[in-house]
């Protein structure tokens, strides 16, 4: 039976070749591209603090369709984003919990509802690998295995996350297929001395503290904050569909979260900051958890993982140099050079597995035994990007540069009782680009956009042209129309092509995944009370990367990786929000997928749904808050039925649950927290075997000095 990791990790393969039956301004001002992070009302004037819902949601700031900041309602492109504020009010932990409730993202964790639970996204029918993660605008994706595991970031020191379904390749390269999430840190205060204290506690064991100091002391700021959570999550489980229950063990996890942000004033017209995360989490993996009957193809699985672990070590720096060119503020220089290690090591101690499988009508049961073995991942990326944003004219911006990455993986398998070492793949990727992106307002109400961005990689086949085209046309004062072509890519990850497992291997003549994304949509102001957001499209992906076997194994070798596949996708993303009384606040945020298997090496799985990422989500939310920092909601999350594998043979049903949020200010400095996830104690799976935690309580106070 296939261990966690190996299930969960980043998807690797879309389509297998075989699966058992089972007048506003510019889009891009300039301004510095990391801006102060003000909060939405922060950047109003004091009279202002009533502020309605659709100024709030259309004034954001956000950096990630431009590449430089800008506000919401002049890019061409749809974003969602959520900020500091709401995630503490929705009692997000980790930036897979704050996903939850945005539209247009499959963002739940693949092996359960835990604060530590491995991350997986799809978006518009994309898998995991093909998401583009950055954190202030620059890559942090694993290029040995795909994708980055978004519950290792911890919310205490990211200021927004925004997310931008479609692609991405033409300012940000490889991996944007899908669609790109950008993880926006925190900067000081302008206060000299800022300090904030939080401790909560909660189910099964859950603790969690936070220190963080910060401030301004020309011509420094500074930004410092340790994050710590302990858990267990040794909770009793079911599963419905089999009317079975136990208690799932061996749950546990620790991080020990810092980041430190220093910035420099150079003069008036230049600034140099210094960002690092060190990220380390140690966890126990569970596995698959026992199905007494044939319910999902091999039935009964018992995996034994109590032994099980997991040590991920990430860091991740970089140092920023920003540049005003000439005499004002139209021209922006921004050099980064970053530098990451991406640590991952699995030990599996699993001694057997017993299977269950219905031979010509007879249960069958069968004891494999398992090889205890250590899986161990190095990475290491050094990167460059240097950007230039330039204002032509009132009505002309244009942003362009190159950007530069070179990644050493090395990826080995160790034998716990013999210490035997194979190295499984030890090799690099560097990549290299030229892009450019020019807007302009042929009319104060009319905003075109043309981009094209030329990677260039030392891997065979690894180079890519992606080209993009947007548009906004404002009509009158209420109603704002987009549309946007953007062609992108994924290189091949270094697993794909020179693994040198025993039993299978890599493919060095492998083609970039190439994806066409095209969308339109509205953004309807409704009276001054509502917001609504929507937007269809249309998503290919071809040459899609999967692992074709070889039936019977020869020499031992069962398959390699092949481009097999197409994928079309298409569907919709609506977003409404609402301010029904003064204080009182309602959205909904809905999502239809309609991912379709287009071409695949299994003709059966031609025409039929994409495994996972076929879900269609359904987010209410009613709330009350004020100026004073009051806080009480009830949130809606439902997820529709959605097939387990590529012959939709299989089936997970879908779920409802809704969480309960407060908080209540004591006294200026001093509040308390207070939440109940899955109110009424819904139980589902999101993938087979590998349950939820149920209901879960907690609550903590927080501290401002």
């Amino acid at each position: 039976m296939p261990t966690a990791l190996e299930l969960f990790k980043p998807e690797e393969t879309m389509i297998t070749a075989q699966e058992s039956s089972s007048p506003a301004p510019s889009p891009t001002p300039i301004v510095p591209a990391q801006s102060d992070n003000l909060d939405a009302d922060e950047e109003l004037d004091a009279d202002e603090e009533e502020l309605i819902i659709i100024e709030r949601i259309l004034r954001q700031p956000v950096s990630t369709p431009g590449r430089g900041e800008a506000i919401l309602r002049d890019s061409t492109r749809p974003t969602y984003v959520i900020n500091r504020e709401e995630m503490e009010q929705r009692g997000a932990r980790t930036v897979r919990e704050a996903l939850r409730f945005l539209p247009g993202i499959l963002g739940d964790g693949t092996v359960g509802s835990q604060v530590n639970s491995l991350s997986g996204q799809f978006i518009r029918g994309s898998n995991t690998a093909q998401v583009l993660i950055l954190l202030d605008g620059r890559p942090v994706n694993n290029l040995g295995g795909g994708g980055f595991d978004l519950s290792e970031f911890t919310t205490d020191a990211i200021e927004r996350i925004e997310v931008l379904p479609g692609g991405g390749s033409t300012l940000y390269g490889s991996g944007a297929i899908g669609g790109i999430i950008n993880i926006i840190t925190r900067r000081a205060e302008q206060k000299p001395f800022n300090a904030r204290v939080s401790g909560s506690f909660g189910s099964y064991g859950y603790d969690d503290q936070t220190l963080q100091i910060n401030g301004t002391v020309d011509p420094v700021r500074y930004f410092l904050s340790y994050n710590r959570i302990q858990a267990e999550y040794d909770f009793p489980f079911s599963i419905p569909e089999a009317g079975f229950r136990s208690t799932r063990n061996n749950g546990d996890a620790l991080y020990n979260n810092l980041n430190a942000r220093l910035e420099f004033k150079l003069g008036d017209r230049a600034t140099l900051s210094f960002n690092t995360f060190y990220l380390p989490k140690e966890q126990g993996v569970p596995g698959g958890v026992p199905i007494p009957f044939p319910i999902f193809g091999q039935g009964f699985f018992n995996s034994l993982t109590d032994n099980n672990r997991k040590y991920t070590d990430q860091v991740l720096s970089d140092v920023t140099l920003q540049v005003q060119l000439g005499a004002g503020t139209d021209s922006l220089l921004t050099t980064r050079l970053y530098l990451d290690f991406l640590n991952t090591r699995f030990d599996n101690r699993t001694a057997f597995a017993d299977t269950l499988s219905v031979v010509r009508g007879v249960p069958v049961l069968r004891r494999t035994s398992q090889t205890q073995q250590r899986f161990q991942t190095r990475q290491r990326s050094l990167g460059i990007q240097v950007q230039h944003n330039w204002k032509l004219a009132a009505n002309q911006t244009i942003i362009y540069g190159f950007d530069y990455r070179n990644t050493d993986v090395e990826n080995l398998t160790q034998n716990l009782i013999t210490d035997v070492v194979r190295i499984n793949y030890d090799d690099r990727i560097g990549q290299w680009a030229v892009f450019a992106q020019y807007a302009l307002d042929i009319v104060p109400q009319l905003t075109v956009t043309a981009g094209l961005r030329q990677d260039f990689s030392s891997l065979r086949n690894g180079s890519a042209l992606s080209p993009s085209v947007g548009a906004r046309l404002l009509l009158g004062d209420s109603t704002t129309l987009r549309a946007n072509y953007i062609r992108s890519f994924r290189t091949p990850t270094l697993a794909n092509l020179f693994n040198a497992n025993p039993t299978n291997i890599g493919n060095p003549d492998l083609k970039p995944e190439r994806g066409n994304s095209f969308d339109v949509g509205i953004d309807q102001k409704i009276g001054n009370f509502a917001l609504l957001r929507l937007t269809y499209y249309h998503n290919t992906i071809s040459d899609l990367i999967a692992f074709q076997r070889i039936n019977p194994p020869v020499n031992g070798i069962s398959g390699t990786f092949q481009n097999l596949g197409k994928v079309r996708s298409q569907g919709l993303e609506a977003a409404l929000n609402v301010q029904i009384v003064p204080n009182v606040y309602a959205f909904v945020g809905y999502t239809l997928n309609d991912p379709k298997i287009l071409q695949s090496v299994n003709p059966g799985e031609e025409g039929r749904e994409l495994r996972f990422a076929g879900a269609n989500k359904l987010n209410l939310g009613l709330w009350y808050e004020n100026a004073t920092g009051w806080y009480a909601g009830l949130l809606m999350n439902s997820l529709s039925s959605y097939p387990t594998n590529n012959l939709n043979t299989e089936f997970l049903p879908g779920y409802t649950t809704f969480d309960l949020r407060l908080r209540v200010p004591i006294t200026s400095q001093l509040r308390l927290n207070f939440g109940i996830e899955n109110l009424f104690n819904q139980r589902y799976q999101v993938f087979p075997g590998f349950p939820d935690a149920g209901r879960i309580i907690q609550g903590g106070l927080t501290y401002n000095f």
